[in-house]
């Protein structure tokens, strides 16, 4: 039996290796047109994530059902675009594990590791995940959370060449899907926040052969610089900003318009967050969020458009572009739309990189509006947070996050996941900054009770939203909004047949009129969707497919917690007829919390200020976990019994629980714990003594909740905290 299935495998490899085309210049370049396959991350060069496909339309759409599902062996979320590529799937999960399964049955194919050290999480910003793929000839390629860039064969996922494109000794990570043309492969990195400096490299797509490398910000000066527009970009900081890296990396979008032969990339945040610590005196801080155009063949500068001179809150560039041809002034137009985290749509030329509109499509406090002549935000006093709090709009999570956007052009409209959230920003004193290279650097305040009153204020002053916004770009306006229970919700995809998919976070999967956004059918889930869904066409049937799982800093961080669990991540298809359901998820048993530590009301609120300094990152704001990775407040005992060891040991390091004995000792850790501890009991006394309470915890917003605990914590009883 074991022999003819290893036949069957084999015979089913076979055949898909006789039938896969290579992906050639020619295949991308008509990628538009090519309603079977999806061949790149945003399916073709325009990154419009929209598919001419109409099988499935507006007439019978009740019709869809899964077709199948595959069942990865992660549960820490998926955030990765499949490639479809001649009836084969390829999608990559956390730690960069990449499978290839079949269009039609789900069966698995191949996969393939890539070994990434576990250790590596403590400088990933934002989990453990990436966004996906690139294809080129008969090679797939993905970048690694330790900083390589691999080709690894198509057809029998055999790893091919691999090129290390950071440096290893500093705190990068890569986590965007690279790009591919020319002849070329093109990848960004992260870790600005851990004290790095942005760049991004193109390799022969062949030989892995490093053929230029072009930095985002400059460096030292007294090192002399790599070009003209690093010297020019020199001009426009103050300080030392070098010593702590300057940030500037490109994480996620990287575009290349075949058109023009240019390429345009989303350039992030600086490092630290906080201008006046980052670059005294003030200055743009060229390229701090913009977009840069290079050329392609030698990634000499062309031009940049730069949204956010000197950005101080996070609104790094890095999200989505897509290229598009809009009627503009009575003309036809090239023009890249972006909608990126400072929440302004910003329709930019592409041939000149001229500010043609900024209209805020969320809202924004942090600005009233842009010059077009100069095309320069007008700042709102006040909201640079220079001396005082400042809640301001949006968030460091950003009116849209990476999450892709549609662009359908039977419409006319793009189709935004929109984030209304604001946040209370808090400065911390240039003195008083200590800069840790393995840690977040933010230049704010992140810790104790300004963490916890960033949301806590948000809420009161204004709940914190999510949609799906419709926006008409030539009208410079919204055409309609869908709104979401819960913030973070998944990518999207456009379609020919009058269609818009999205994922949401509170695990549905649904299909709106493109034109107006009514609702017209649901999918449960069993868990959050944050991906893009992808189009593709198999034997004469069109599928919808989606990778699935929640997970990553978005959701992580956030604190909100389910009232389910997190099953293994998947990838489900959806076709007319479909007739499959996913397992029921079960919901989690929360075991009684152990015995309260020995420590005083101050040594617990150092443990909370310690807490959210270094762990609310990935175990949530006030220890509310979202359940991809474990939530404290639900540890087994034995975890309790060895929680030093895991801390300050690296005990669990190498399944990706990074330690943390170079900046806690055993007498932090311990009021650490502490505060772990009474965050089980106040959760066990709201979840027994309040049913009604605990309910909201799993269903209101995750601000709400937390507000209740807070009040709990200063001495309220559950039924106090209630009324309040």
């Amino acid at each position: 039996m074991r022999f003819f299935s290893m036949l069957c495998f084999c015979f089913c490899l076979f055949t898909h290796v006789a039938s896969a085309a290579p992906v050639s210049e020619e295949r991308l370049l008509a990628a538009g047109s090519d309603v079977d396959n999806w061949l790149s991350y945003g399916r073709d060069y325009s990154e419009q994530r929209f598919t001419p496909l109409g099988q499935i339309n507006t007439e019978n759409i009740a019709e869809l059902g899964m077709a199948w599902y595959f069942e990865t062996d992660t549960h820490l979320g998926l955030q990765s675009t499949p490639l479809a590529i001649d009836g084969v799937l390829y999608f990559s999960g956390a730690w960069n594990t990449v499978w290839a399964v079949d269009g039609a049955s789900g069966e698995m194919l191949w996969k393939f590791d890539p070994q990434v050290p576990r250790s590596k999480s403590i400088t990933a910003c934002c989990g453990v995940l990436n966004r996906g793929l690139a294809a080129w000839e008969d090679l797939l390629y993905i970048g690694t959370l330790d900083g390589r860039l691999l080709a690894i064969e198509r057809a029998t996922g055999t790893l091919r060449w691999s090129a290390q494109t950071t440096d290893p000794n500093q705190a990068y990570s890569i986590t965007g899907a690279p790009r591919v043309a020319r002849g070329k492969v093109f990848i960004g990195n992260g870790g600005s926040e851990f004290g790095t400096r942005g760049f991004v490299t193109a390799y022969d797509a062949a030989s892995g052969e490093l053929a230029w490398r072009f930095y985002t910000v400059p460096g030292n000066p007294t090192e002399g610089f790599e070009n003209a527009a690093m010297e020019r970009a020199a001009e426009t900081w103050g300080g030392e900003w070098w010593r702590y890296g300057g940030g500037g990396t490109v994480w996620d979008s990287i575009v290349y318009d075949p058109e023009l032969n240019q390429l345009y990339l989303g350039v992030g945040n600086g490092a630290p967050h906080n201008r006046r610590i980052r670059s005294p005196g003030g200055g743009d801080n060229l390229y701090l969020a913009s977009i840069v155009a290079l050329n392609p063949d030698t990634g000499e500068y062309l031009w940049h458009q730069q949204q956010v001179p000197g950005d101080t809150w996070d609104y790094t560039s890095s999200q989505q572009m897509t290229l598009a041809e809009i009627p503009w002034e009575g003309k036809p137009r090239k023009v890249i739309l972006h909608a990126p985290k400072a929440g302004f749509v910003y329709i930019v030329d592409r041939e000149t990189g001229k500010l043609l509109s900024a209209e805020p499509y969320t809202t924004v406090t942090w600005a009233s509006g842009y010059d077009l002549d100069t095309g320069r935000p007008l700042e709102n006093p006040g909201q640079d947070y220079d001396g005082e709090p400042a809640m301001v709009f949006p968030s460091a999570m950003g009116g849209h996050n990476w999450h892709p956007m549609a662009y359908s052009p039977n419409t006319g409209l793009m189709y935004i996941p929109e984030l209304d959230m604001g946040m209370e920003f808090n400065e911390i004193n240039a003195v008083d900054y200590k800069h840790l290279s393995r840690h977040y650097n933010t230049g704010y305040e992140l810790s104790g009770e300004t963490y916890s009153q960033a949301f806590t204020q948000a809420m009161l002053t204004h709940l914190p939203k999510a949609h799906l916004l419709a926006w008409d770009p030539v009208r410079q306006e919204a055409a309609w909004k869908l709104p979401h229970p819960y913030t973070h919700n998944g990518g999207v995809l456009a379609t020919g047949g009058n269609l818009v998919f999205q994922g949401t976070s509170d695990g549905r999967f649904i299909a709106m009129q493109a034109d107006d956004g009514k609702v017209l059918w649901t999918f449960p889930m069993e868990t959050s969707v944050m991906a893009g869904p992808i189009s593709y066409r198999v034997n004469g049937e069109q599928y919808i497919a989606v990778t699935v799982g929640r997970g990553g800093a978005l959701m992580m961080n956030m604190g909100r917690s389910y009232p389910t669990g997190n099953p293994n991540n998947r990838l489900v298809a959806f076709k007319l007829g479909g007739s499959g359901n996913l397992p029921i998820t079960p919901a989690v048993e929360r075991p009684l919390p152990p015995a309260l530590l020995d420590a005083t009301e101050e040594q617990v609120t150092e443990g909370r200020h310690l807490f959210n300094r270094f762990c609310a990152r990935c175990h949530g704001a006030d220890v509310v976990g979202d359940g991809s990775i474990p939530d404290l407040r639900y540890l087994e005992p034995v975890w309790h019994e060895n929680f030093a060891a895991v801390v300050l040991e690296g005990l669990m390091e190498q399944a990706g629980m990074p330690r943390f004995d170079d900046v806690l000792d055993a007498a932090q850790v311990h009021n650490v714990h502490a505060y772990v501890i009474s965050r089980a009991h106040e959760d066990y006394a709201l979840r027994t003594e309040q049913g009604w309470l605990a309910t909201a915890r799993l269903y209101l917003t995750d601000t709400a909740a937390r507000l209740a605990a807070w009040l709990v914590r200063r001495g309220a009883t559950p039924a106090d905290a209630s009324k309040e």
